[in-house]
């Protein structure tokens, strides 16, 4: 299949990367990334030294670690994935764009995948896929709809999380048919280190899905009820409240740790 991928370019999104591209190996894949998930608006501080960590601080780490245990990382970033596999990467924030429709346009793609990509797509662009446009959201479907669901989940002292894999039928947020949801038990660890954790069982299910279509059979879905919620970003207290109760959003030597065990599947050899 020609598969196109909608990706952020953050450390959640590059770790689900990793692990798709196991059974990603067997197509053709494009992969387009995002610079950033939601508006412009200022954010508070806490949350911009997170997304400086996502997107920066967490490379220069990886970097710095000894030769011996970069040598033995299964996790590659963009740009040894695309040294490695020859995975074509760009940057496209303006998708919906004529330019944007155009592009994907050309690649006749039979699947999008969307994580954590920062622009809400629109018909002209949902409406290009043999098979549609799926999408791994962090949070339980129809609960947590909107941004930083395992945030909101961990506040309301779940003790379980979910990603939902659904499909993105129209350009309202996470409304669209769900196909399956993976579960996560909460642990004593950072907000970060249970976002990237989810992602191991939402690929497993992302995985299923592409080999469901692969072999011509259709993708089973339930409708979403109108019950949930539709959050946003967390406020400076909202983060206040989180840290004193929870914990930290993140913590850089748990995230390397997760990253320096984290095991691909023989499929990439």
């Amino acid at each position: 299949m020609n598969i196109v991928l909608l990706l952020n370019n953050d450390i959640a999104s590059n770790l689900a990367l990793n692990l798709l591209m196991p059974v990603l190996r067997a197509h053709n894949i494009q992969v387009f990334l995002s610079s950033k998930v939601g508006s412009n608006s200022t954010r508070p501080q806490a949350l911009q030294a997170l997304t400086q960590f996502e997107q920066h601080d967490v490379y220069r780490i990886l970097e710095q670690l000894p030769d011996s245990t970069k040598k033995s990382l299964m996790f590659k970033t963009y740009a040894e994935i695309t040294q490695q596999y020859g995975v074509a990467i760009e940057t496209l924030n303006q998708i919906n764009s004529v330019d944007g429709v155009e592009k994907i346009q050309s690649l006749s793609a039979d699947l999008i995948i969307s994580i954590r990509y920062g622009v809400i797509l629109k018909k002209p662009i949902i409406d290009l896929a043999k098979h549609g446009v799926i999408n791994l959201h962090s949070g339980k479907l129809p609960d947590y709809r909107g941004v930083m669901a395992t945030f909101w989940a961990l506040l309301n002292s779940d003790e379980q999380l979910s990603t939902s894999l659904h499909f993105i039928d129209d350009s309202t947020i996470d409304t669209g048919r769900v196909i399956a949801h993976s579960t996560l038990q909460v642990q004593d660890k950072s907000y970060l280190w249970h976002v990237l954790s989810l992602y191991i069982g939402g690929c497993q299910l992302i995985e299923k899905a592409i080999n469901s279509l692969a072999s011509g059979d259709e993708i089973a879905t339930f409708v979403q009820t109108q019950q949930g919620d539709y959050f946003t970003f967390p406020s400076t207290e909202q983060i206040t409240e989180f840290t004193t109760d929870f914990g930290a959003l993140y913590d850089k030597d748990e995230v390397v740790n997760l990253l320096a065990t984290l095991k691909i599947s023989p499929k990439l050899k």
